[in-house]
């Protein structure tokens, strides 16, 4: 992330079975620690910028079970920075899941594997099933981001210069801390957070360096409406005294022809979309047939499948998908985690060809 590179790219959930992708196709993607570790030392020398795991403890169900295996991630990020030199690697942590203190050590552990390249994802936390194997209470939806607070503040408290402190907030309150050593080089994680109500915003703008947003509708209005948008974040970041930069997600699928990327997206994401864990992601979120109606919720479906699991979809040529992806960069976004249904198999072909139109473009370095 500590580059020229005005558009960042990273890689986004490589670390669950099928990425983020909920397709029954033969090569989709397996999360096994062989595959990651090769995507890693292949994105650290194409010079990808950062790896964006999930944190996910159980599948969708369905026939593929998607996320059904998953790396705990932040393992996995320290894994990968042993083994690399340039990428940023963030650990994905569900605040209410992890005591403040072990996961302050756990990052600062990371951070120093890295020389300085670990980041932090905070997660509030949604999905019931998953906080039922912890027996954990899922909070009330805006209480949640009250100790989130807590939990942050704590961590940066073990991340600063104090030798021993008590901390006393409104949730969380820990005596006679003892935390080193500090983060890496003096400086710590950087920090992000993807939620989209009210209350995750406006925590992501008191304590966050990077905030994670969908940009599907601003995009329809183009460059203008986007700018619009991201000047509108910064401003409410700049109110809080933060800087804050915007990223957004997005599924790539990138062939030699614009027909062969399309084909492939239609056959791997709706011919063979492994409809029974869309089904099982859906009903966590309270979306049924018999709520919406047969024709309501086969629309849903097809567009969560299509565009919400994944992100917005980049799917084309290398022209198409540099010309996309410079397209949300001229419209101020930061950087984009993005997937591929496999990763190792696709982005070779990213990197030959994609990565050196950006660079013509201006967006990144050659």
């Amino acid at each position: 992330m500590y580059n020229a590179n005005t558009l960042k790219l990273g890689l986004f959930g490589a670390n669950c079975s099928s990425g983020r992708a909920p397709t029954k196709v033969p090569e989709r993607w397996s999360a096994s620690w062989e595959d990651c570790l090769a995507l890693a030392r292949m994105a650290d020398q194409a010079g990808i910028d950062f790896m964006l795991p999930i944190g996910r403890w159980k599948g969708y169900g369905g026939e593929t079970d998607m996320h059904g295996e998953s790396l705990e991630t932040v393992t996995w990020a320290t894994g990968l920075l042993a083994q690399t030199e340039r990428i940023t690697v963030f650990g994905t942590v569900h605040a209410p899941l992890f005591h403040p203190i072990i996961a302050a050590k756990q990052c600062v552990t990371a951070d120093h594997v890295g020389e300085g390249r670990f980041g932090l994802n905070i997660v509030a936390g949604w999905n019931e099933g998953e906080f039922e194997m912890f027996g954990v209470e899922q909070r009330e939806h805006d209480a949640r981001y009250v100790y989130a607070q807590d939990w942050i503040d704590a961590i940066k408290k073990a991340w600063g210069p104090e030798e021993d402190f008590d901390f006393d907030g409104a949730q969380i309150k820990l005596k006679k801390v003892r935390a080193k050593p500090k983060p890496y080089g003096g400086t710590r994680p950087l920090i992000m957070n993807a939620g989209s109500s009210g209350p995750g915003q406006a925590f992501a703008m008191r304590n966050c360096d990077a905030y994670f947003t969908a940009t599907s509708e601003a995009r329809k209005g183009g460059v203008d409406v986007m700018k619009k948008m991201v000047a509108g974040i910064k401003a409410e970041g700049a109110a809080q005294g933060r800087d804050i930069e915007v990223f957004t997600v997005g599924q790539v699928v990138c062939r030699p022809t614009q027909k062969e990327a399309e084909d492939y997206y239609h056959y791997a994401i709706i011919e063979h979309a492994d409809w029974g864990t869309v089904d099982g992601m859906l009903r966590i979120k309270d979306i049924t047939p018999e709520k919406l109606g047969e024709e309501e919720y086969r629309k849903k479906r097809e567009y969560f499948a299509s565009r919400a699991i994944g992100g917005y979809p980049f799917v084309g040529s290398p022209d198409h998908v540099a010309e996309q992806l410079a397209l949300v960069s001229r419209g101020g976004i930061r950087g984009i985690a993005f997937s591929m249904i496999n990763y190792l198999d696709e982005l070779p072909l990213f990197r030959d060809e994609v990565l050196p139109r950006l660079a013509r473009m201006g967006v990144r370095e050659g």
